[in-house]
């Protein structure tokens, strides 16, 4: 017997510091809040709506760094040019692909987020 998956649950990165995963995660991503769950003082479950699709960060759960997480953009030189503008260093520069272009930055935790761009055609 092998189990049935229905759907993806969320994506995961484990954060020490809400304020600043929130200003990472909504400021420069622009990404919006969809759920979040106070557990005790200062121990955050929240969660953010990707097309349908959940990223969680948490500083409740335990857990390090991971590299799980990639996010379709809609101009990768224009992302590129905000993630400079506010100073976040990459985690690696540019690399093209013949079907897309992609780059990585750090979250204040060292979560590895990756930016993507399908190529035209």
């Amino acid at each position: 017997m092998s189990i049935q998956v229905k759907e993806l649950a969320f994506v995961f990165h484990a954060v020490k510091d809400i304020p600043a995963a929130r200003k990472f995660y909504e400021e420069l991503l622009g990404l919006k809040v969809s759920l979040q769950v106070e557990f005790g003082p200062g121990q955050w479950w929240i969660e953010y709506d990707l097309a349908g699709q959940a990223l969680a960060i948490s500083n409740a759960m335990p857990g390090t760094p991971q590299s799980s997480l990639t996010l379709e953009v809609a101009s990768l030189d224009d992302a590129l040019a905000a993630v400079k503008a506010a100073g976040v260093p990459l985690a690696f520069d540019v690399m093209e692909f013949p079907p897309c272009r992609l780059f990585a930055i750090k979250d204040p935790d060292g979560n590895q987020v990756g930016l993507h761009q399908r190529k035209a055609g």
